[in-house]
């Protein structure tokens, strides 16, 4: 195995994966985004009102 080609390799994949993502987001993304959103904040009575109340 060659160690230098191996380091090389991760190295530019490391580079790949810090590089942004440009794709458009689709509506799995937003529904994803919407319930994280929606768990992080179950707990507040401020945001159970505005749910109830929003529907």
């Amino acid at each position: 195995m060659d160690v230098e080609k191996t380091i090389a390799e991760i190295e530019l994949l490391e580079h790949i994966l810090t590089l942004p993502d440009k794709r458009p987001l689709q509506m799995a993304d937003w529904k994803a985004a919407n319930r994280k959103h929606d768990e992080m904040y179950a707990r507040s009575p401020w945001f159970r009102l505005w749910k109830r109340d929003s529907a």
